[in-house]
This record gives structure tokens, sequence and C-alpha cells, in this order.
């Protein structure tokens, strides 16, 4: 119910948020998205029940929907020609988040208890702070923009997608992240479990086999737009699906000393695409970079949400061993990048 609250909250959000400031860009959302955070962060060190916990979890959930859209416009503005390294860079900072959160747990959470949680609000308010510096830059930026051009944030192509391959390549990218978000949902919910029933190792051995998982995922992530722009961007998403089938396949089978090369390589692979798919997306729907952005974080929160919800349904049903193997497959999708346009015909040269 936490993971379903907060991965909802912002999945439902986010597009909507997109899309009006797509028509109005409104640089202190950023701020704001963050004090939202803050307070859901602050009210969890204090929660007295588990309805006030989902309360300050959904606040966090609005935190998210509210800052990803016009931070990923920000990103878009500042990267010049290198759009898959901006983006990759912007998303650096929340999958750093996510590797060391198995670590937090194992080491503050678990030691020292709920009150603890209160500490991580300094990270909260100097974010306050760094956004209100990047809120102004973007104003200044939209002024010199209107002057120049128009208050639109990208420029139309000439050259347009027939409707049916825009419409056509938007479905294999929800459903290449509908793989790539159930499987880390899989991940982080119930392989700790799987590695404790199956090995009988500590809950803080198994946080840390999330944490290689997620770190590896984290470097991927920074990796992956720079490849992009060398290599495409079509090229890099068909490799972070499918490249990470072999390894996903073999990992339920291995012994623990194993598990950690094949969680490093998943990780590796498997995020180096996210943020290449939102810059393919952006480039497949010009003028609308705030409503691809919440469009794609928010399926992003909420895949991984009701993934979580639906695969914990199953695990009471059958066990955990069958869910870690079931999803090994979900990477095969990857083989669905083969219907979207290439790079050139993408940017309208072919």
């Amino acid at each position: 119910m936490i993971g379903f609250a907060l991965n909802v909250t912002a999945s439902l959000l986010q597009p909507l948020i997109g899309l009006y400031t797509d028509k109005k860009p409104t640089p202190y959302l950023l701020p704001v998205g963050v004090v939202f955070s803050m307070v859901g962060v602050a009210g969890l060190a204090y929660a007295h029940s588990f309805a006030i916990l989902l309360l300050f979890v959904i606040l966090i959930g609005i935190g998210s929907a509210v800052l990803h859209p016009e931070s990923s416009r920000v990103a878009h503005l500042a990267s010049g020609s290198r759009k898959g390294l901006a983006q990759s860079i912007f998303q650096l900072g929340g999958n750093t988040g996510q590797a060391i959160a198995p670590v937090l747990t194992a080491f503050v959470f678990v030691q020292y208890g709920q009150r603890s949680i209160i500490w991580f609000t300094l990270f909260a308010a100097l974010a306050v702070i760094v956004q209100l510096r990047v809120a102004k830059w973007y104003k200044n930026d939209l002024k010199l923009r209107a002057q120049t051009t128009s208050a639109r944030m990208v420029v139309k192509k000439e050259q347009k997608l027939d409707k049916r391959i825009v419409a056509l390549s938007m479905t294999v990218l929800i459903v290449m992240l509908f793989s790539k978000f159930v499987y880390i949902a899989s991940m982080n919910g119930y392989y700790s479990f799987f590695l404790i029933e199956r090995f009988g190792i500590s809950i803080k051995q198994s946080q840390f086999y999330l944490f290689v998982l997620l770190f590896a995922g984290m470097a991927g992530t920074f990796f992956g737009g720079p490849l992009a722009d060398r290599f495409g961007k079509r090229n890099i998403i068909w490799f972070s699906i499918l490249g990470t089938a072999p390894f996903s396949m073999l990992l339920p089978y291995v012994n623990p000393t194993l598990a950690i090369v094949l969680l490093s390589c998943i990780g590796l692979i498997l995020m180096s695409g996210f943020s290449v798919i939102i810059v393919y997306a952006q480039q497949l729907l010009p003028g609308r970079v705030g409503m691809v952005a919440g469009l794609f974080f928010g399926l992003a929160f909420g895949l991984g949400g009701i993934g979580s919800a639906i695969l914990g349904v199953i695990a009471d049903a059958t066990s955990v061993t069958f869910v870690i193997k079931l999803c090994a497959y979900l990477p095969l999708l990857g083989l669905l990048a083969v219907l979207l346009p290439s790079d050139r015909k993408l940017a309208g040269e072919g």
C-alpha cells in the first residue's frame, strides 16, 4: 500500500502537470515540488498511524509529480545538442538516491528507527535552495527566448512523422517501460526475500544485493545518454531492454557470489535506456517536453507501484521464487524495439 500510494499519486499527476507547463512554463514549481517532498519526509518521521503514514507518502508523491516535468524541461533547455547526456545527468540524482536507499534502510532506519528519517529533511532543505537558483535561471531564460522567438520551449519540426508511426512508437516505448519498471519492482520488492528464503542470509546482507543492482543502474543511467548521442537512441533503447535478458534469466539459478556479478550487469544495462526513451519520445512529440516527461516519469512510478501490488498477490498465491523467475523474462519485450523508427527518420532525414 505504501508503494502503491507513492507511485500512483506521482503517476496520475505528472502528465497533467507536464501538459499544463507546456502551455505555461512555471519556473517556481521546481522548489514547490521539493517543499512537498520535504514536508512528506518530515511527516514520515512522526506518523503515529498507518493512515497518517500514507498521507505523508502521498505528499512525497505529489512533490515528485510537481518537480519532474519542469526539471526535465530545464535539462532539455540546458542541453544544447547533447539531449541524451543532459537527461542522463538530470536522472542521475534520483537514481543515486534509489541506489543508496537499501544501505540507508540497513544502517540508519533499521538501526535507529522511524525518527531517524527527520535528518533527511536537511537534504530536502538544501535542494529547495538549489531549486530556487535554478528557477531564477529558468525564468530569465524564458524571457530571453520570448524576445527572440516565442515562449514555447521547443520549436516544432517542419517535417512530422505520420501519426500512426508516432502512436505505434509511443506504444512500444510504453511497453518497454512496463518491462523495465515491473522488473525493477520485482527486484526491489521481492529479491531480498528470495535471497533470505533460499540462502538464509540476513536482512542487512540482502540489502547489499539491492544496492549493487541500483548502484549499477545509477552508472547505467549516466552512461546511457552519452552512448545514445554517439551510437543512436534506438540502438541504446534496444540494447538496454533486450540486452538484460540473458542475465535476468540466469539470475534465479546462481549462487550469491555470482548473483553480484549478474546484478551489476542487469543494473548497468537495464537503466541505460530510461533517459534515452524520454529523449526519443520528446522527439516523437516536439513541443511537448513537459507532457512527455510527466507521462514517462508518471508511467515509471505507476507501473512500479501497480507491479508491486500485483506481484505481491502472485507471490502470496505461489511463492517469491516463482515471481523472481517469472519476471526474469520481461526484458525479452525489448524485441519490440525493431518497430521503432530509426534515428534518421526520427530527425526527418529520411
